[in-house]
């Protein structure tokens, strides 16, 4: 065993490492493989005309969740490119003999959801998926990895991934919470004081009082939207919080298999001397809601802010990139962000549609209206959580204010279906990316939390929830 201090990453890095080429390349066991239907197409299609078997199916969980449809199932998929991509997904699970949970499956959702929920992702563990927003998963520990088609067909055919060794990154949140501010805001501040390639090509691990008074949903948002601060992987150390999530979980270990677990899970920490190539620091005393107002997660500020000017960027690559921004949002700077109206309202994605996400929304919503000029949408994360949303009365709650309550998916985060904005339309968003596009030609997306978002359908525009009723 190593006498140096170690990273919790570097633990993880040892545990899974087959072999190391003197140029640095790496091969590693991968213990959980998700595959969704939009990013295994190629990979599934290379490995029917090479003949190959996928080498452990039983490690690998298939879900559908990018194009699906999320209204009425009793029907045929209307978009028949979304049909045939799912058809093809269902026909390689039934070839290959991989697990899969279809759009009936009551566990089908999102497959950064669906994972924990069932116990597939454990601490420790290397899990990989087709998706970027893999990093979620490294909130129990786990060594989490976006990949790519070629990757995909590798892990299929292999069971193992090439990789080169990522620097680390520290993250230290300290600070006690304020009302009404939430995970999403954390990570949102964030990204916004380091930059979108402020963690680039680093494995980052979030610690602090902070962070271990969260939720397990909540440190699944912090992880989830690490990315995009260009993070390659991001941890979390497993603890008590970890251990009680996945206890009884369908997938998760049991009985003497499970005390074993435990005894490995509790080393799962770094060192106390151990060196990290970079470290940062938040203090969340005074944080107050985040919201993006370009088309970068780190375009952001304070709900009690204003948008900033061109004069206020001093770095002249910012300015263009903010210039750019501005004209895409259709916004001339200097507006209070409390006098944005939006036009839709999106919650879901595989950042905040879990039920602690819902019961934040509903709160603020519980016996109010959305605004006549906003139509507003709920996505629920999974099938489960769509049934415990529709048995603690959620769902009623979000129906009587005028929200249109979905089946589970990804939706509006990428609009690969009919959930999709309109050209010119301004939609407050509790999903990870507002980039041009990203949730429909032309549309204009605001970052925010699910109660942020959940106040600005009510009220029509943007308001602060610390002072909002």
């Amino acid at each position: 065993m190593p006498s140096d201090p170690q990273t919790l990453y570097d633990k993880l890095w040892r545990d899974h490492l087959i072999e190391e080429q003197p140029d640095g390349t790496c091969l590693l066991a991968v213990d959980r493989h998700l595959l969704d239907e939009v990013d295994s197409p190629q990979a599934f299609g290379a490995m029917r005309a090479s003949s190959r078997r996928v080498k452990a199916p039983g490690k690998t969980l298939m879900v559908v969740d990018h194009n699906v449809a999320t209204s009425d199932r009793s029907v045929p998929n209307p978009d028949r490119e979304s049909a045939a991509q799912i058809a093809y997904f269902a026909e390689n699970a039934r070839l290959f003999g991989i697990e899969y949970y279809d759009e009936h499956d009551p566990r089908q959702g999102i497959c950064h959801v669906v994972a924990p929920e069932q116990g597939f992702v454990l601490p420790g563990a290397m899990i990989v998926c087709g998706d970027s927003h893999t990093t979620t998963h490294g909130a129990f520990g786990a060594l989490a990895y976006g990949i790519g088609t070629t990757e995909t067909e590798h892990v299929l055919a292999t069971q193992t991934l090439l990789l080169r060794k990522s620097k680390t990154m520290r993250a230290v949140i300290d600070g006690r919470l304020p009302g009404a501010v939430s995970a999403k805001d954390i990570i949102m501040a964030m990204i916004g004081e380091i930059g979108a390639a402020g963690a680039i090509d680093c494995a980052v691990e979030f610690c602090g009082a902070t962070i271990d008074a969260l939720s397990m949903e909540a440190r699944m948002t912090i992880c989830n939207m690490a990315v995009e601060a260009g993070a390659r992987t991001s941890l979390i150390a497993p603890d008590a919080k970890t251990y009680a999530y996945l206890k009884d979980r369908p997938k998760s270990p049991r009985h003497d298999a499970w005390d074993a677990a435990i005894r490995y899970w509790d080393t799962l920490r770094s060192d106390d001397a151990a060196r990290f190539d970079r470290a940062i620091r938040l203090d969340v005393a005074s944080l107050a809601p985040r919201v993006t107002w370009g088309t970068s997660p780190e375009q952001v500020v304070s709900v009690a802010g204003r948008v900033p000017r061109l004069e206020d960027f001093v770095d002249a690559r910012r300015r263009s990139a903010a210039a750019r921004a501005l004209a895409y949002m259709g916004l001339a700077g200097g507006e209070r962000i409390t006098d944005i109206a939006i036009d839709r309202v999106f919650i879901g994605s595989c950042t905040n549609a879990r039920i602690e996400d819902l019961r934040a929304a509903a709160s603020i919503v519980r016996g109010k209206s959305v605004h006549p000029n906003v139509r507003a949408m709920i996505v629920p994360g999974s099938g489960l959580v769509k049934q415990q949303a529709e048995t603690e009365g959620l769902a009623a709650t979000f129906i009587a204010a005028g929200f249109d309550w979905r089946e589970p998916g990804c939706s509006m985060c990428l609009a690969m279906n009919a959930d999709r904005l309109a050209p010119g339309e301004r939609c407050a968003s509790t999903s990870n990316r507002n980039f041009e596009g990203r949730q429909g030609h032309g549309g204009r997306t605001h970052l925010v939390s699910p109660a942020m978002a959940a106040a600005a359908a009510i009220a029509g525009r943007f308001v602060d929830v610390r002072t909002w009723g």
